[in-house]
C-alpha cells in the first residue's frame, strides 16, 4: 500500500467516516487517491480546485426495487443500484446492478 500525502490521507479518513461499512468503496477510493498523489504533487492547482473531492463524491445515487415473477410463479423483489459520479464529460458511464450479492458500496 502506497503512503498518501497528509491532505489525501485526511480526505480518505473523511470518506471512511462519511460512508461507514462500505469496505469495497473504501478500497477503490484509496487506490484512486494513491494513483493521484504524484499528479497532485505536480499540479497543486488541482488540489486547490478541490477536484479530487468532487471525484470521490457521487453526484447521484439511485436505489430502487424491481419486483418480478420467477418461472414457478413466485413474486420476487430485487434491489437495483446506480451510482453516477461525474457528468462533466457527457453522459454517465456504467449501468444498473441487480445481483443479490451487490450492495451500494460495491457499485
Amino acid at each position: 500500500m502506497t503512503a498518501l500525502t497528509p491532505q489525501l490521507e485526511s480526505l480518505y479518513d473523511e470518506i471512511v467516516r462519511r460512508d461507514p461499512g462500505e469496505a469495497e468503496f473504501h478500497q477503490a477510493a484509496r487506490e484512486v487517491l494513491e494513483s493521484l498523489g504524484p499528479l497532485l504533487a505536480a499540479r497543486p492547482e488541482y488540489a486547490t480546485a478541490k477536484l479530487v473531492e468532487r471525484l470521490v463524491e457521487p453526484e447521484r445515487q439511485v436505489m430502487f426495487r424491481v419486483p418480478w415473477v420467477d418461472d414457478s410463479g413466485t413474486v420476487r423483489v430485487n434491489r437495483g443500484f446506480r451510482v453516477e459520479f461525474n457528468s462533466a464529460l457527457g453522459p454517465y458511464k456504467g449501468g444498473l446492478r441487480f445481483h443479490p450479492s451487490v450492495n451500494l458500496g460495491i457499485v
